[in-house]
């Protein structure tokens, strides 16, 4: 399957919070993984950033991500991701316009 949408986005916590969120979060990726359709879903912790979390995320159609958006474990991640401080949240969508080429 071939990715049409790609998302790159932070979440940003107070330090002291990343790792009592860190269980919510491998919850709410998992299941993204396994039930939304996704292509590719993976997030990191900035190492020299503390505190911030990266995604990226590959998706077959904007109808996939928009399906996402709504599933029904996004409001439980986002419930818990604000009683555990969250301070900011920016993601970004891009159409992938043509085939990835070997460098």
């Amino acid at each position: 399957m071939s990715a049409k949408v790609a998302v790159f986005g932070i979440l940003r916590f107070p330090a002291e919070n990343v790792a009592s969120v860190l269980p919510y979060l491998e919850e709410f990726v998992r299941k993204t993984q396994e039930q939304d359709g996704c292509i590719l879903y993976e997030v990191a912790e900035d190492p020299f950033d503390k505190g911030l979390i990266r995604f990226s995320e590959l998706w077959p159609s904007r109808e996939a991500l928009e399906n996402h958006l709504v599933a029904p474990h996004i409001e439980p991640w986002r419930i818990s991701a604000r009683q555990h401080g969250l301070m900011e949240r920016v993601f970004h969508s891009y159409d992938i316009v043509s085939d990835a080429i070997a460098v």
